[in-house]
């Protein structure tokens, strides 16, 4: 699992580092801000309508080619502002990566939730967030560094050559060539079926609910910091915080769940985060936010990896994929709805209730993870 995960970090890190590319590229050939987010939205676009089918695939046809085909993606896609820099180029780049980033995180996700007993499942699920929060911090950092250094060109150049790694891999790595998920005997092509089970689509609901706090929280909080003088440098100091803060979690979830159920910790992390939100307007002191920010940081650093191992468990046999993308378009939706309309909102009545709805959605997160009936098997479910 561990050199999975760390294959996974090197494709999300390319994915995430070339928005940051992508976005000062544009700049740099002219674009306008409109122009610029039309190409960062145009990542979501794949997830949002092909995220089921991807599922579907890696439950027929196994997880093996939609990885490799999500990596063989990944390196056309930063291949092709190298190849022609212009700005049109530029939107076909990120719906490629769109399309890469949903066939490799759809089937690394489900074969995560596969790999090992499944007493093992959370401690896996917990490498892989630790995965994701680890290389949404260097993939910035580096293309950062190599725009700086090397160029724009240059950098989608690198990255491409850093996305050989897993290709190569994924290609001649044997044990993962002939791994099987499980298959049901009974397919089913309606994905509305599985909304219909009242547990699995409570755990759905529940995950876009905690992807909806994490971004709010992102999205947020530097405009809050600026709207009561904080300097960029103390607000980046929160934010990295709050970024420690999710990395201690992840690491402690295996030994978490051995004590708890991963449903008490979630209700409990929710009901405490909701709590802590509603402190943020009343908050203006470099230590009281950066304390807030940290009991955030914890509470909403079990979501990934609890929501995940809870969709997986309660995914009908030879479906967790097709369940796993649903939860993966149903992120993306909230991607892009919640800051959005939160930012609407923001405009009419300030930042203050913006804090004061997000304790509301986790609030209620929390109240819905504690509805959902524990599985039976696993004392960690």
């Amino acid at each position: 699992m561990i050199l999975m995960t760390v294959l996974n970090v090197i494709i999300h890190g390319c994915v995430v580092g070339s928005r940051v590319v992508m976005a000062l590229f544009a700049i740099k050939l002219g674009a306008s801000p409109f122009e610029i987010g039309i190409m960062i939205a145009l990542y979501s676009v794949p997830p949002l309508c092909f995220g089921v089918y991807t599922g579907r695939i890696t439950d027929r046809y196994g997880v093996h080619k939609p990885m490799v085909l999500g990596a063989v993606l990944c390196i056309s896609g930063l291949l092709l502002p190298f190849l022609w820099p212009a700005v049109v180029p530029l939107y076909f780049s990120a719906t490629v990566l769109g399309l890469s980033f949903m066939f490799y995180t759809v089937a690394i996700q489900n074969l995560t939730g596969a790999w090992g007993p499944r007493e093992e499942r959370a401690k896996n699920f917990s490498t892989l967030s630790i995965g994701y929060s680890t290389s949404g911090l260097l993939g910035p950092v580096l293309a950062g560094y190599a725009i700086e250094y090397a160029g724009h060109r240059t950098a989608y150049l690198a990255f491409a050559i850093s996305a050989l790694v897993p290709l190569v891999t994924l290609l001649a790595y044997r044990p993962l060539r002939e791994f099987e998920v499980p298959k049901s005997a009974a397919q089913s092509a309606n994905a509305l079926e599985l909304l219909r089970q009242p547990e699995l689509r409570k755990v759905l609901i529940n995950s876009a609910l905690v992807v909806s706090g994490f971004d709010l929280y992102m999205f947020y909080m530097p405009i809050y910091g600026d709207s009561i003088g904080m300097s960029a440098s103390r607000i980046g100091t929160i934010l990295g915080v709050f970024s420690a803060a999710t990395f201690i979690m992840r690491f402690s979830m295996p030994f978490l769940t051995v004590r708890w159920s991963a449903r008490d910790i979630l209700s409990v992390s929710m009901f405490c985060c909701a709590a802590l939100f509603v402190a943020f307007p009343f908050a203006s002191e470099l230590w009281l936010l950066s304390a807030l920010s940290f009991g955030v940081g914890l509470a909403l650093g079990c979501g990934q990896p609890i929501t995940l191992l809870m969709c997986y468990n309660r995914s009908p046999e030879g479906r967790s994929g097709e369940v796993t993308g649903i939860r993966f378009a149903l992120n993306h939706l909230m991607h892009s709805v919640v800051p959005v309309t939160a930012g609407a909102l923001a405009s009419v009545f300030g930042l203050g209730p913006v804090f004061l709805i997000n304790a509301g959605i986790l609030a209620y997160s929390g109240h819905l993870t504690r509805t959902v009936r524990a599985t039976q098997t696993a004392p960690s479910q």
